[in-house]
């Protein structure tokens, strides 16, 4: 993903070849727009650098492993948790899936055997201060309902693009197959980038069923987060005549919406139309030499006659460009050519309108033809 050369595209381009295309593989663009989109704004870039080191965490001792399984040992799924990585383009949903399950659905999350871990690091008094302190810095973060909301978010948003992205790694893939997906996944995530309140439902929902098995637990006396904490609203200081440009919100849902919910997806379509789109019509005339639509072409008009055709025409130049018209211009031989082969097409042009427009040419193919 990462290439060795860095302008090369640009190099050829100035050396003379201003003709070329360059098309990237359709996995890699669909890993820039997640990754544009997972940086846009500060609470998404927090989330899965939280789930990263988190993961990270836990791995790196023993002991904290030890204690995770123990946590988890009820648990008959793959324990372990995911880190992330700049190659593999499933990692970030595979990570948010370990942790908060499906979007709306939190029955097969991790979330709360990651939370009671993190908790018996932190209470032990003989591991390392700086061990526990990094314990409750991360249970903190997860436990707050803005981490919930931005992962409810993005577990909708994979809902369309994880299919995608594992249709596109797939062996034998049919490009115009691959771009009809692209399309469909925009189109998909349009009918859903303003509808924040089934992700504020889908994480109330999930509160609920964490705060839940928690309080099962007689050993851990924290909770998730029920609702965003009121934010007190800062009036900017103007003078006579000024007026303040940023828009500030009092309600904490509706700042949400505003600043991370829209912009997330307005970010995701917007980047999904200019990088993938560019190119549509290019991945639509290369679809044409895959054999696998060569009977679709055929039964759409491109019968055997008309393959007949396009040989006669290699013949029928011999005639057209003789000696005598050795010196006949390109553009009037395409001409001379495109009425030799479709002469059917010819014969039904009407040859008044035809003369009527050569005498539009000049007032003297005006007065010749119009006698």
């Amino acid at each position: 993903m990462q290439g060795t050369y860095n302008g090369f595209a640009t190099l050829l381009s100035q050396s003379g070849n201003s003709n070329q295309i360059h098309v990237w593989c359709y996995s890699h663009i669909l890993n820039l727009v997640l990754s544009d989109t997972t940086g846009v704004v500060i609470e998404s870039a927090s989330l899965f650098s939280l789930l990263n080191d988190t993961a990270v965490f836990i791995r790196e001792s023993y002991k904290r492993m030890n204690m995770w399984e123990s946590t988890s040992k009820d648990n008959t799924r793959n324990k372990q948790l995911a880190p992330i990585g700049e190659t593999r383009w499933w990692a970030k949903d595979a990570a948010l899936r370990k942790v908060f399950g499906s979007f709306d659905k939190p029955e097969s999350a991790l979330y709360v055997d990651l939370i009671l871990t993190l908790a018996k690091i932190e209470e032990q008094s003989n591991n390392k201060p700086a061990m526990r302190v990094k314990a409750k810095a991360y249970m903190d973060a997860l436990l707050k309902h803005e981490t919930i909301l931005t992962a409810q978010l993005f577990l909708r948003i994979f809902q369309h693009t994880t299919p995608l992205s594992k249709y596109l790694q797939t062996d034998g893939m049919d490009m115009l197959t691959a771009h009809r997906l692209v399309i469909g996944t925009q189109e998909d995530l349009k009918t859903c980038e303003r509808d924040f309140d089934a992700v504020k439902q889908a994480a109330i929902h999930f509160v609920e069923w964490a705060n839940e098995k928690l309080d099962d637990n007689d050993d851990c006396e924290v909770q998730a987060q029920a609702a965003l904490p009121h934010k007190r609203k800062r009036k900017k200081k103007t003078l006579p005549g000024e007026s303040a440009d940023d828009e500030t919100f009092s309600d904490a849902d509706t700042a949400f919406k505003v600043n991370v919910h829209n912009v997330i997806f307005d970010t995701i379509t917007g980047s999904i139309h200019r990088r993938f789109l560019a190119n549509g019509t290019l991945y639509s005339d290369f679809a044409c030499l895959d054999p696998r639509h060569f009977p679709e072409i055929r039964s759409n008009g491109l019968d055997s006659s008309s393959l007949v055709a396009c040989e006669r025409s290699f013949s029928t130049l011999k005639f057209i460009k003789n000696r005598q018209r050795s010196t006949l211009s390109q553009e009037h031989l395409e001409a001379f050519m495109l009425m030799s082969t479709e002469k059917d097409i010819l014969i039904t042009l009407d040859a008044d309108a035809v003369i009527d427009k050569l005498a539009e040419r000049s007032d003297l193919l005006r007065r010749l033809l119009t006698v």
